[in-house]
């Protein structure tokens, strides 16, 4: 796919990207130079402009259909049945899906928007010189070539210097411009507090997805294992070293690395946030660093004084530091130049970001090439100054009452809700009160901020790519850190206009819905109702919904962490939730025999009670407003009735075309089942489902016995 399915910040440096990230996702991460003259023209084409154009895909796709399908046997086969012959993956994606397609055309959008601004102008903007210049810095990669290691020997040398008590405050150099070194440090809200804002520390360190990758026994593992070695060590021989001395680093990281693994919690534990909430004082964790002083590193990555923290995970610590002082500091320097060169590869001479591509790319997810340069360089400046280019980008493609018609859609679907819990049987008087003030306390945000973010102090040059990216996430990173100890700011936002995503924050209790995602197919002006609910409309109950699956429900409508549930009521939800676990867990996403896969019920819970609760959620709420607005749901339009043409769009969020590598490193790593489950494995918790397809009770999509939550 795209890669950006994960629930972490995209834009967030990687020493930020902290622990479970409770935000889900609808899914599924400066001297100011204009006057010079750049160095562009040399630029190959196919690197530096679209080759192909990208148009959205239709909101009602009857060319997906495969109308020879049963609807009431496999009801994704019926909606997505076609989309794979339809659409081919390009040797650029590991997969192809809905949020791939708008995705190419969103970056076909930033694409023209950055194209004109890389060409100096006095006419140019602050903001529009800045992401002009980042972005042609980006495509020149002959000027990347010439520099070489250039940028980035001056840290090298540090590194190739240092002994194991300067590797303290370089740690804090090196995160702070977003590379992965030893642990994770960043801030976020307290979750017993969500008012205040609090340094947080956390396992980190791996150069696999995560632990279990290192810890798995199968012969695939030990394969991917084998071929990491053989990754580090290409690029340590790219940095210099023999081709003997870098195998041996290589597998030397590998044994470093394991330990780290070891010492870390799994993907599933690491969803309950009772699990990563450890707050200390900041005395006590830098005891548990035996001896280790914390200080140079909080002053290397630039934080405030502060005397309490959250532990995200107390039990990393002491092994970690413990693995540090046992391994010699040849593998702690190789360790920390791999770290530091696989983060900022794609910025480097071609050698170096195609090896780096070769592993994380191709091994990882079957992709045999990389996307275009431009396709890459538009993402680097989202990523980047993502209010900045985001806010041209909303000028020119998020008008008309887009905005208006989606917070239409998200009132009727809390409202939805609100009814939804009163004729909850499960559910008492006392829980229900708790409930419902939570759900009338969400927050809703739609589009883009209130309030542009400041760059001014970001420094961004048209010929300096790896320095522009090094200061876009160092400028992060210090604007992340100083929010320690500050008032939390409601209004700020997680994602850029332009991302085709959408999340729930339950520190913040707010719902998100950038400009990227409101557009075709997800929505679209022109499209009947049924259709625009059964698409955003399902995005947004989902989202809704994450404020009361099995993590969001630990969270009160003010954001804090707090036990609002009765016992009885607890073990009813968890009975209910402990459906969900039971049906995704038998799903078998990639594999045959003992090489089969199967989706974990338990780490993608909290996205599957998403999508069952938010179908629901926006089937009620399509309901109501057709009978508000006096549409007759049983006319029929390319010959479908409304409800079935709800039931097809929702589906269709999840048509997907991907490879096995893709889908084998998703189960293994990410909290959303892969689509074709997400399709067919919601559906058939649907009430309203059987009665719109004719489907008899007892059919595979219409079973005797299902799961509901909400």
């Amino acid at each position: 796919m795209i890669n950006d399915r994960a629930c972490s910040l995209a834009a967030r440096p990687a020493s930020l990207m902290l622990r479970v990230t409770l935000s889900a996702c609808a899914l599924l991460a400066v001297s100011v130079a204009g006057a010079q003259k750049l160095a562009v023209a040399t630029v190959s084409a196919p690197d530096a402009a679209p080759q192909t154009h990208y148009v959205p895909g239709p909101a009602f796709d009857t060319s997906s259909i495969n109308t020879a399908a049963d609807p009431c046997n496999d009801f994704y086969q019926y909606a997505c049945g076609n989309f794979a012959a339809n659409h081919p993956i390009p040797s650029d994606q590991s997969g192809v899906d809905q949020f791939y397609v708008l995705y190419n055309v969103n970056t076909q959008e930033l694409n023209g928007i950055l194209t004109k601004y890389a060409v100096p102008s006095p006419s140019r903007t602050v903001n529009e010189q800045k992401i002009g210049d980042y972005y042609a810095a980006c495509l020149n990669t002959d000027l990347i070539e010439k520099k070489g290691l250039e940028p980035i020997q001056k840290l090298l040398a540090e590194i190739d210097h240092a002994n194991k008590p300067g590797m303290v405050s370089l740690a804090g150099t090196l995160q702070r411009m977003g590379v992965n070194a030893f642990f994770s440090f960043g801030e976020e809200q307290d979750y017993k507090d969500s008012s205040k804002q609090l340094a947080v520390v956390d396992q980190g360190g791996l150069g696999l997805p995560e632990r279990d990758y290192y810890t798995r026994t199968g012969d695939k593992d030990k394969e991917i294992r084998d071929a990491y070695v053989a990754h580090v060590a290409k690029m340590l021989v790219l940095l210099g070293e023999s081709p003997e001395k870098a195998a041996t680093d290589a597998k030397n990281i590998l044994v470093f690395e394991t330990k780290l693994a070891e010492a870390s919690m799994t993907n599933t534990d690491r969803r309950d946030p009772t699990k990563v909430y450890h707050p200390q004082t900041l005395a006590v964790f830098e005891a548990s660093l035996g001896g280790v002083p914390f200080g140079p590193f909080l002053e290397a990555i630039h934080a405030p004084h502060f005397d309490n923290l959250i532990n995200a995970n107390p039990a990393f610590f002491p092994p970690m530091v413990a693995a540090i002082k046992a391994t010699d500091i040849e593998t702690l320097r190789a360790y920390l130049r791999y770290q530091l060169v696989t983060s900022v590869a794609h910025n480097l001479p071609k050698s170096f970001d195609q090896e780096n591509f070769h592993f994380y790319g191709t091994v990882l997810e079957g992709q045999p090439e990389q996307r275009a340069r431009w396709k890459r360089c538009s993402a680097a400046v989202d990523s980047g100054m993502g209010e900045a280019l985001g806010q041209v980008y909303v000028q020119q493609y998020f008008g008309g009452d887009s905005k208006a018609k989606t917070l239409e859609m998200v009132h009727d679907i809390e409202a939805a809700m609100d009814h939804d819990i009163d004729t909850l049987d499960w559910m008492s008087p006392e829980t229900r009160v708790k409930a419902k003030e939570k759900l009338h306390l969400v927050a809703d945000k739609i589009g883009y901020p209130e309030h542009w973010r400041d760059y001014s102090t970001l420094m961004i040059s048209p010929t300096e790519a790896l320095d522009n990216a090094k200061h876009a996430t160092e400028f992060e990173n210090d604007r992340e850190l100083n929010k320690i100890g500050k008032p939390v700011d409601k209004m700020e936002w997680g994602m850029s206009p332009p991302t085709v995503n959408a999340y729930y924050d339950p520190s913040m209790n707010n719902i998100n819905f950038p400009a990227g995602i409101l557009q075709p197919a997800f929505y679209d002006p022109k499209a009947d109702i049924a259709v625009n609910y059964g698409h955003i409309g399902a995005v947004i109950g989902h989202e809704l919904t994450h404020g009361f699956d099995d993590q969001g429900r630990q969270f009160d409508g003010l954001g804090n962490m707090t036990d609002w549930w009765t016992p009885e009521d607890l073990k009813k939800f968890e009975a209910r939730t402990g459906c969900l676990v039971n049906e995704y867990g038998n799903f078998t996403a990639v594999g045959e025999g003992k090489d089969a896969v199967k989706v974990n019920g338990k780490l993608t819970l909290g996205e599957n009670t998403a999508d069952n609760g938010g179908a629901v959620l926006a089937y009620m709420a399509y309901l109501d407003r057709a009978k508000k607005d006096g549409i007759d749901i049983n006319q029929k339009i390319d010959g479908y009735t409304g409800p079935q043409r709800f039931y097809i769009s929702y589906a269709q969020n999840w048509c997907e075309n991907a490879r096995p590598e893709q889908v084998r490193n998703q189960v293994l790593t990410d909290p959303h089942s892969p689509d074709h489950f997400r399709a067919n494995g919601a559906v058939v918790n649907q009430p309203g489902f059987g009665a719109a397809f004719g489907c008899k009770k007892g059919s595979a999509m219409v079973p005797a016995d299902s799961c509901r939550v909400w």
